[in-house]
């Protein structure tokens, strides 16, 4: 009998198994990768955005790209009810979780907006987040930056101790790689001055491409843009 009260009992265990921790309510937003929900600090998942006081470089000048992340983060979750579903913490206590609003995925639309960096265990919609970002040259796309976890590493004393996140044991920061444009003969993407004295790179098979005299060849956009150049808007 007792035996049988048991077994009944783990039955209905993995029948109904545990429900993940969902928190919801309005959020403030701290950075670009981390919110505040009833007084219980949030880490997004699956992303990496540059901290707060993390500068870009962009058309040759100073970009405060961390403040442009806080920024779009919170255009995203301003005056909405927002739901996160906790799926780790991380070593500094902090919940990290996937949240969502009414109209979006959070993460993802940082992703998308090109103010975040998927991580390599992101899911694959992220990925293909990224990759619309860098077509588009959307946020930190269209500058020079460092990977946030590089930043962080490099200028630690920027960064408040308890908010420092180097990659979490089970969100290893990873940044997605770039369509890659070369063959047997070399790298595919043609970079070139225009007659308005614009640096500009051009993509195999784009308008232009075949007509254009390659002063330099690239075999990622992020090499062309790191040479000064931009994407060719044709």
């Amino acid at each position: 009998m007792f035996r049988g009260v048991i077994i009944a009992f783990w039955a209905l265990v993995f029948a109904f198994p545990a429900q993940a921790q969902v928190i919801e309510g309005t959020a403030t937003v701290i950075d670009g990768d981390t919110i505040d929900m009833t007084g219980m600090r949030i880490r997004l998942a699956y992303i990496d955005a540059p901290e707060a006081v993390q500068t870009c470089d962009k058309d040759n000048e100073p970009w405060a790209c961390g403040d442009f992340a806080t920024a779009e983060l919170a255009s995203i979750i301003e005056g909405q009810s927002v739901s996160c579903t906790v799926i780790d913490r991380d070593v500094y206590r902090r919940q990290v979780a996937t949240c969502r609003t009414r109209v979006f995925d959070v993460g993802h639309e940082m992703v998308r907006r090109g103010v975040a960096i998927a991580l390599d265990t992101a899911p694959f919609e992220y990925n293909e987040a990224t990759e619309v970002a860098q077509r588009l040259n959307s946020g930190l796309w269209a500058s020079t930056f460092e990977l946030p976890w590089v930043w962080r590493a490099e200028n630690p004393q920027l960064v408040p101790e308890v908010a420092s996140r180097e990659p979490l044991p089970t969100v290893r920061a990873q940044p997605v790689r770039e369509p890659s444009y070369q063959n047997q003969n070399g790298c595919l993407i043609k970079g070139n001055r225009n007659r308005r004295g614009e640096w500009i790179y051009h993509l195999p098979g784009r308008p232009y491409y075949d007509q254009t005299r390659a002063e330099e060849m690239f075999c990622t956009e992020r090499e062309a843009r790191a040479a000064g150049y931009r994407r060719s808007r044709a």
